[in-house]
């Protein structure tokens, strides 16, 4: 439901770029921006908007805002969730998961005992590179993007906010993430963080155990 109405609210945040070009008013891509400029067209005079556009942006501001106020309550939904289930609290000792992507993990894979290892896992949500093999010779492609779209935008949203504020801390787990910043393409070290993170939340379900920093880069 959630997701849902974040692509609500994605479609209305675009139809209101498209609409607002017409009157040669450029809106901000990110959304935070958009909603500080949407007041300001709407009290600007002088900014060449019909009465009757505004009447309607007015409105289209309003579907915004009571969308916002929808997810905000399902977030607190799925933090309350979040706290009261013992997995999902220990989940959230990884690096990168909130909430969110700790609630989605429990309801989509329980206590991971389907999977023989966290690899099983992670090529479950299309986190494993696709191969390519001739002559005796392995070639590793893009990830597969099979299996759960939905918990992997998650995970790679949450390895990415982690690589973000990794750099400048001295655990294993940061100098990894770092070092394979470094030598790849961020998108390739968002994706095998989140490779990382799904194959160390499967040993947590699967055993009942704690985050281990001690062997979370090994």
């Amino acid at each position: 439901m959630r997701a849902g109405l974040v692509e609500q609210r994605t479609a209305k945040a675009n139809q209101i770029r498209g609409l607002v070009a017409e009157y040669g008013l450029v809106a901000p891509k990110e959304l935070l921006s958009l909603r500080r400029a949407i007041p300001r067209w709407l009290e600007d005079a002088d900014n060449g908007l019909s009465d009757r556009f505004r009447h309607l942006l007015e409105g289209l501001w309003h579907d915004v805002r009571a969308v916002d106020e929808r997810v905000a309550e399902l977030d607190t939904d799925i933090a309350a969730i979040a706290q009261n289930d013992p997995d999902a609290r220990r989940l959230q000792q990884l690096r990168g998961v909130g909430p969110m992507i700790a609630t989605a993990l429990v309801a989509a894979v329980g206590d991971a005992r389907q999977f023989a290892n966290g690899r099983q896992l992670s090529a479950s949500l299309g986190l494993t590179p696709r191969q390519h093999s001739s002559g005796g010779k392995e070639r590793l492609l893009g990830i597969s993007k099979r299996g759960d779209a939905y918990l992997r935008s998650l995970l790679v949203h949450g390895a990415r906010a982690m690589l973000r504020t990794a750099r400048g801390k001295e655990d294993r787990l940061s100098r990894w993430a770092c070092r394979l910043a470094e030598r790849s393409h961020p998108n390739v070290a968002c994706v095998a963080l989140a490779n990382k993170t799904a194959r160390m939340a499967w040993a947590m379900l699967r055993n009942g155990t704690d985050y281990q920093p001690d062997l979370a880069a090994a």
